[in-house]
């Protein structure tokens, strides 16, 4: 198991996704600057320090994990909902 930088840090290994996908979420979550290791043994491992870093985590792995119907329907529902938010501040700020 690897050791976080910092003790309040989550550092978990991820085997959910196909190992041939795990250097493509490796490679995405350095990009998102969320550390990550992938040792030649093919396991993945992720250290989460906030909220937002959980977030895209999921998000990175679902590229990989969900159907495309699936995928279809989560952006669906994300932008069902930013409308749903909109309308609601609307109808807050007229009263």
């Amino acid at each position: 198991m690897y050791k976080s930088t910092c003790p309040a840090n989550f550092v978990s290994k991820v085997s959910k996704i196909q190992r041939s996908d795990r250097w493509s979420v490796h490679r995405r979550l350095q990009e998102l600057n969320i550390p990550s290791w992938c040792p030649a043994d093919g396991a993945l491992w992720i250290e989460i320090d906030s909220c937002i870093h959980a977030i895209l985590l999921r998000s990175a792995i679902q590229q990989f994990v969900s159907t495309r119907s699936e995928s279809i329907e989560w952006l669906e529902r994300c932008w069902s909902t930013e409308l749903d938010v909109i309308s609601h501040q609307s109808m807050v700020v007229s009263r």
